[in-house]
């Protein structure tokens, strides 16, 4: 017999928590990270990272890998990578009888947790076989397209400075990340308290709490949560208030911004929100769910002109004043 939907939701919940607690061991602080990082796996979806190094990107993304029972691989971008380097390439082998053939040798890509480690530094020619796999969940080598594994979920990190030698990610592939998350320093308390677990004692890690068809089960279960038709609204309205010119947008749109938020932007609202519902043990997305990941959602979807960037101005600023804008009723 199978589960009823309250059981199915609060597995949903017990898993999000024993995930949350697995990666809380080995990291301190970043509670928003990890939670945008969980949203973002149960919600289907791709993550960016930026931070300065030394902040524990990459050691945040090790310790869900360790957490999650699934198929880690990491790829370390740097301009010489081609795109061979990562989803693999046709060698030849050669039989029992001597006769030759030609034997796909899968990359790294074909992992069920892939981390794109300083995603910036590759060329654009590599950069577009990550984004046909972020997108299409395939990689094609030479005539063949071979479909990747279930679940499949690509954590990318990049430094926002030392810009030399570094090729910006597009905006199309910018896009295709579900949320785009800023990991920040740490305060004076949490400073200490890595001091403390990296200094004075064995490395902590995380346990495998999670596999990979509870994960799948999770992603089913999240699209299948309520959205109010008002709900829905204030997600669209959000998304439409970052376009300049339009019926709801800001000031701050109408001077800054040249492009607003693509209705990926309103997808990612909406599927965050669900999986934010599920986490908190609601089968129904409240406008809080919402606007929670309006700033992660769309950040790195607006596209400021030459006055906003001249002025300084941030995208997260632009998006704090469309929620204050933006009412929830109608």
């Amino acid at each position: 017999m199978s589960a009823s939907i309250e059981e199915r939701a609060e597995q949903f919940a017990a898993d999000y928590k024993a995930l949350r607690e697995a990666v809380g061991k080995v990291i301190v602080g970043h509670g928003d990270v990890i939670e945008g990082v969980l949203t973002a796996l149960y919600a289907g979806g791709h993550c960016l990272l930026e931070g300065v190094p030394g902040l524990g990107k990459t050691l945040l993304v090790r310790s869900l890998a360790e957490a999650l029972d699934l198929a880690f691989a990491r790829v370390q971008f740097t301009p010489d990578l081609m795109p061979a380097d990562i989803t693999g390439t046709n060698v030849i082998v050669e039989g029992e009888g001597g006769e030759r053939s030609f034997r796909f040798q899968p990359g790294p890509l074909f992992a069920n947790l892939v981390l794109a480690d300083e995603v910036n530094r590759a060329t654009p020619k590599t950069q577009s076989a990550l984004l046909e796999a972020m997108q299409e969940r395939t990689a094609t080598v030479g005539r063949t397209t071979h479909a990747l594994p279930a679940p499949f979920f690509v954590l990318a990190t990049q430094n926002p400075i030392e810009m030399e030698g570094t090729y910006p990610l597009p905006e199309a592939q910018l896009d295709r990340f579900f949320l785009k998350l800023l990991v920040r320093y740490s305060n004076r308390e949490e400073l200490n308290a890595i001091l403390e677990r990296t200094t004075e004692a064995a490395l902590p890690h995380a346990e495998k709490v999670v596999g990979g068809d509870r994960v799948l089960a999770g992603q089913e279960l999240a699209r299948q949560v309520v959205v109010a038709p008002h709900v829905r609204d204030y997600a669209a309205r959000l998304v439409l208030a970052t376009h300049p010119g339009g019926e709801f947008a800001a000031d701050m749109v109408n001077r800054f911004v040249r492009y607003g938020a693509s209705p990926r932007g309103a997808q990612a609202l909406v599927l965050a929100g669900k999986v934010r519902a599920l986490a908190s043990g609601r089968y129904n997305v409240s406008f809080e769910d919402v606007a929670r990941f309006a700033q992660p959602a769309l950040r790195h979807r607006l596209i400021l002109n030459f006055e906003g960037e001249a002025e300084g101005v941030t995208t997260d600023q632009i998006i704090a004043q469309a929620l204050e804008r933006v009412p929830t009723a109608p």
